[in-house]
């Protein structure tokens, strides 16, 4: 198993960040051929996902459906005034877990490896776990 981690950058309160040049470079460090990719976020105002890269304005419109189903103005009870994020982040997940074969991450033609920025701007970490299988 080969284990790691790197950082993310947000500059926004709420953003979609492409990691998927990040998780090919450890997974081609690595140099297993077939397995399996798990990323994890230890953040409780943060989520990972796979969705659509090629249209920006899907990660927009998930931003955005979001904030539609969270009411941002509610009067939440934890003070740190940031229940809206720890919402966003358990309907996201934390984790992923992604093919590989060919030393690359098997994903679909349109698909990219998001981290879900919702209580930026924030420096944030991503930890992976590449199995080797």
């Amino acid at each position: 198993m080969f284990n790691g981690s790197f950082s993310v950058r947000s500059t926004a309160p709420m953003e979609f960040l492409d990691i998927t040049r990040e998780v090919n470079a450890a997974v081609a460090q690595c140099s297993v051929d077939q397995g399996l990719l798990f990323l994890f976020n230890p953040h409780t105002t943060a989520g990972l996902t796979i969705n659509e890269g090629a249209d920006p304005t899907v990660a927009v419109d998930i931003l955005d459906g979001l904030s539609q189903f969270v009411p941002m103005n509610y009067p939440f009870r934890h003070l740190e005034g940031n229940s809206p994020a720890h919402i966003m982040a358990s309907l996201i997940g934390t984790s992923v877990t992604v093919a590989i074969r060919n030393q690359t991450v098997q994903l679909g033609t349109w698909q990219k490896l998001f981290f879900c920025e919702f209580d930026g701007p924030r420096t944030r970490t991503v930890h992976y776990h590449i199995i080797s299988g």
